[in-house]
């Protein structure tokens, strides 16, 4: 509460001036460093704003605010989380108003980046050792001792300190982002769902516009032209052009950002766009051209390049990842096909009955990772043919007595083969195996199930598989036209199949065609 004397700024002159002879701005950039100064007494908010007026540092002014109490202070600071430092009287409202507003600004509105200096004329109420020691402060001056130039090293420390901590959190909050968009980014499934999710979570890391393609070129054409390149994944403008040319949605400036980035193996930034490059071990180059309407800054640029290794990284286990997936379906298609093939029973008839059962699926409700595990699972539904000997296997005419009943031991057998393990497709197999013989009417086998008591999988499975049966050649007969094959499905609505299943394969029935038509017996024999 003790006014400043005129000592108190003796020494000042224009030497010590941050920036002398400049007048006072009238406009208070953005970027200024923010000061709450809180003192009950006029003449101290004069003297500051007197000596500060021209104050800079990393070539920014301040913006000086004033509270004339305690109370006005935290009425400030609840609208206000950016003070770089507030200068702060002990002595108030009461004797130790200065020190409660210093707790509640650390321990109740938590900004522990703001820079906190006491400034008392009265150190015998706060005797400086004691305050230091119990009250989380960064310096504690009396005012007294406080000349021009001791204040302009404390506020070159203080707004340095609060610098060094912002970016500091900066680079933590950003490091998490990177690190929360890159497990985003690995829950993605399929390519186009990857790179559309690169896009999305590094728009939202940088708070970019929306603007932005993701192009893939592979490793053997490298010297290629941009031109050559297809479009994956783009959000805003180029949303409509996926799966184009790049020549149809970039300009021909933006073109050559992308050769220029392909050239030189290198990421590019220029004003308003950038381009992000990434190569794979397997030989594939990523560029990433995103345009936004703000300056990137230096931590934008690391961030973002540590988002591009990280997702190199992503890509190269998604394709990986696909590779394996894809074998293992095809090991699964072959080892299915090898059984039908040994029940005369060629073709492609276990990747139609897959497509039918994963369409089927999809409409009833099953996600998009169930439907794939669906369509992997369905050509297993007679692997328990294996068991069943070439001569009932084989028979051009129709099974009786003891050879039906042997057939029907197929069923079981594929479950058995089944029912152990404990991969989800597996599982979908075994249930699979058992349950498509089984009739809604319950006179199905082999533990005649009736109605819902039996598997959607199953319901879904015994139609697609008896309609593909019916529209095939078997060495027992020749295919049925299709009309005839949609008659039995629905004359049999009710008794063998589902009626809502039968429902559901009518309406779908132009997608049935096509996948019938591309996996085509005829095809498979040219």
């Amino acid at each position: 509460m003790s006014k400043l004397n005129n000592p108190l700024f003796s020494n000042r002159n224009k030497d010590t001036d941050t920036k002398a002879n400049k007048p006072k701005a009238t406009v208070i950039p953005e970027n200024a460093w923010k000061v709450l100064i809180v003192d009950d007494e006029p003449e101290i908010h004069k003297v500051t704003v007197m000596v500060l007026r021209n104050f800079e540092l990393k070539g920014r002014p301040v913006e000086l605010v004033s509270a004339y109490s305690a109370e006005h202070a935290r009425e400030i600071l609840a609208k206000n989380d950016d003070f770089a430092l507030c200068l702060i009287d002990v002595v108030m409202e009461t004797d130790y108003a200065g020190l409660e507003l210093v707790r509640h600004i650390r321990e109740e509105l938590h900004y522990h980046a703001t820079r906190l200096v006491l400034r008392t004329g009265q150190p015998g109420y706060a005797p400086e050792k004691e305050v230091i020691a119990k009250y989380d402060i960064n310096d504690y001056k009396d005012k007294t001792e406080l000349t021009e130039t001791k204040f302009y090293t404390l506020m070159c420390s203080a707004l340095r300190a609060y610098d060094d901590i912002v970016s500091l959190d900066n680079n933590r909050q950003g490091l998490e982002m990177v690190i929360d968009a890159t497990a985003n980014i690995f829950e993605a499934r399929s390519l186009q769902t990857f790179t559309s999710a690169v896009l999305m979570q590094l728009i939202s890391l940088l708070q970019l516009s929306r603007d932005a393609v993701m192009l893939q070129i592979s490793g053997f054409s490298v010297t290629d032209s941009p031109t050559s390149m297809q479009i994956l994944a783009a959000v805003g403008k180029y949303t409509d052009y996926i799966g184009s040319p790049s020549t149809n949605c970039l300009p021909e400036d933006d073109r050559q950002l992308l050769s220029k980035a392909l050239s030189q193996h290198s990421h590019v930034y220029e004003d308003g766009r950038f381009v992000l490059y990434s190569e794979t071990n397997e030989g594939h180059y990523h560029l990433l051209f995103v345009q936004h309407p703000h300056q990137l800054s230096y931590l934008d640029k690391r961030l973002i390049e540590l988002f591009c290794s990280n997702v190199s990284i992503a890509y190269e286990n998604h394709r990986l990842r696909e590779e394996i997936e894809n074998t293992q379906r095809e090991i699964v298609c072959i080892l299915s096909g090898a059984i039908e093939s040994r029940s005369l029973e060629t073709g492609k008839h276990i990747y139609r009955v897959a497509e039918m059962a994963a369409l089927l699926a999809s409409s009833f409700g099953y996600s998009k990772e169930d439907c794939e595990r669906i369509k992997a699972a369905a050509p297993l539904h007679d692997i328990g043919k294996v068991g069943i000997p070439d001569q009932i296997l084989h028979k051009p005419g129709k099974l009786v007595g003891q050879e039906w009943e042997e057939m029907k031991t197929h069923v079981k057998i594929g479950y058995d083969l089944l029912k152990e393990s404990k991969r989800k497709v597996l599982q979908y197999a075994a249930i699979i195996a058992r349950e498509h013989h089984e009739r809604w009417d319950g006179n199905g086998y082999p533990r005649g199930l009736e109605g819902e008591d039996i598997h959607l999988l199953g319901r879904i499975v015994s139609l697609v598989d008896v309609f593909d049966a019916l529209t095939s050649r078997r060495c027992y007969k020749e295919p049925w036209p299709v009309e005839k094959a949609i008659d039995y499905l629905q004359n049999e609505s009710g008794k063998q199949f589902d009626p809502t299943v039968v429902n559901i394969f009518m309406q779908n029935l132009n997608k049935i065609q096509t996948i019938c038509e591309s996996y085509s017996d005829k095809a498979s024999t040219q």
